[in-house]
């Protein structure tokens, strides 16, 4: 049973949230366990720390512990007040009221973090994938989760690049999982291609985490939000295949735009909350879909001065290129991480790559504090922010040109349903 709240027309109040909390909690007894919340960090925007502290209240009289893992993936550690931003807390009320919370990164760089709960056949992913791969997949996780007698995630639900939709058992592949797993999909992705996965449920991407996730041995449950501008727009609670899929539902509603053309030049201004281009990159994977074929996206990003903070050194080396300029060389790319090819399709969108010649559909442009000599390093374009006047973008929409603020998380579509893909070689 998934206990919900939602409105695609209108916020969902903290008020209807905490009843639908409660109700979970009057169904679920929690006395005396330890438990573990699995929580994103400051790339995700919504209602986290409204949610933690009605999570909070109902089990600080029951629950023995209640700590926060900080799914990082492959991101970088948040520092305790970062954390403590993120949960909506301030100083005083963490030094007071929640004294007792444990904060965790995810400390995915130290290989001791880690423990093998099991492997995926290679008969399984020829399955999954459709027969593009064929390999055995070990699943690696974070082992502080088997210090704890229930798991809670809880984050948001956004159209995704990798998996279709984020949140659920995301939070754990990559959150919180071991390098292999992670490389593994995250270029399944990049070989299926962004417009194909994005916005779609059940992709063989998402199949390889909730078969990953399948192995976990720790109860879980899932507080999944929905949320537009940070203001909630539902919530779903319980088993986590089930509330995410409800919650996945209501983002199609919510985080999916139609337009009824496509534009020759689109302006994505990112939100603060991306601090480099490995994240904002997200700019690109939503608007990838309505730009036209030879068209130009802007990523507008004035405060962003890095490439990658985890992967920018690969990224200076093999820098950013369309799917088959990677598939058609692979031996000449032997020994880097595949989820970092996986993003750099993504970003430069996809693209032939015929007899030495690569041709990508579109074209992508960096207005950010990136220097123009990383640029061209990359394979990507320059531009300088300071030369860039957003009204005067806003003012050629009949020229076919568009403006997107707060770009990276509201997926665009045709509403044709055409969906670029990569022609026939």
């Amino acid at each position: 049973m998934v206990i919900e709240r939602q409105n695609k027309d209108r916020f969902v109040e903290n008020s209807q949230a905490g009843e639908a909390i409660a109700e979970f909690f009057a169904q679920n007894d929690y006395a005396g366990k330890r438990i573990l919340l699995i929580i994103p960090d400051n790339t995700r925007s919504g209602p986290i720390g409204d949610i933690f502290k009605i999570i909070y209240d109902c089990l600080e009289q029951k629950a023995k512990a209640i700590d926060c893992l900080v799914a990082l993936g492959t991101h970088q550690p948040l520092s305790e007040e970062q954390i403590c931003t993120r949960l909506s807390m301030t100083a005083n009320e963490r030094s007071t009221k929640y004294a007792s919370v444990k904060f965790f990164n995810h400390e995915w760089e130290k290989p001791q973090t880690f423990t093998s709960i099991g492997k995926i056949s290679a008969d399984e992913i020829e399955q999954i994938s459709g027969g593009l791969f064929r390999e055995e997949v070990d699943i690696a996780i974070n082992k502080l989760i088997f210090e704890y007698d229930e798991l809670f995630i809880l984050g948001p639900v956004f159209p995704h690049e990798v998996v279709g939709f984020s949140g659920g058992h995301k939070y754990i592949f990559p959150g919180i999982a071991g390098d292999e797993i992670i490389h593994f999909f995250h270029w399944l992705s990049g070989v299926i291609t962004n417009p194909v996965i994005i916005g779609n449920k059940w992709t063989p991407t998402r199949k390889v985490v909730e078969r990953a996730a399948s192995m976990i041995s720790v109860p879980s449950s899932l507080f999944a939000i929905v949320a537009l501008e940070n203001q909630l727009k539902g919530i779903f609670i319980g088993n986590v295949a089930e509330a995410w899929e409800k919650a996945a539902d209501l983002s199609e509603q919510v985080h999916i735009i139609y337009k009824d053309k496509p534009y020759n030049i689109i302006l994505g201004i990112a939100p603060k909350m991306y601090d480099d281009l490995w994240v904002a990159g997200k700019v690109m994977y939503k608007l990838e879909p309505i730009l036209a074929d030879g068209g130009t996206l802007i990523i507008y990003a004035p405060h962003i001065t890095e490439i990658s903070y985890t992967h920018g050194k690969i990224l200076d080396k093999i820098g950013y290129h369309t799917r088959d300029y990677f598939l058609k060389q692979m031996d000449k790319f032997a020994g880097i991480p595949r989820g970092v090819m996986a993003h750099s399709t993504h970003v430069k969108g996809i693209g032939t790559y015929i007899d030495g010649v690569e041709k990508p559909r579109v074209n992508v442009v960096l207005a950010t504090g990136i220097d123009r000599q990383r640029c061209e390093k990359v394979n990507l374009d320059y531009m300088n922010p300071d030369d860039i006047n957003v009204a005067d973008y806003e003012n050629k929409a009949d020229e076919g040109v568009l403006v997107v603020h707060h770009a990276g998380e509201v997926l665009h579509r045709l509403s044709s349903g055409y969906i670029p893909t990569i022609p026939n070689q």
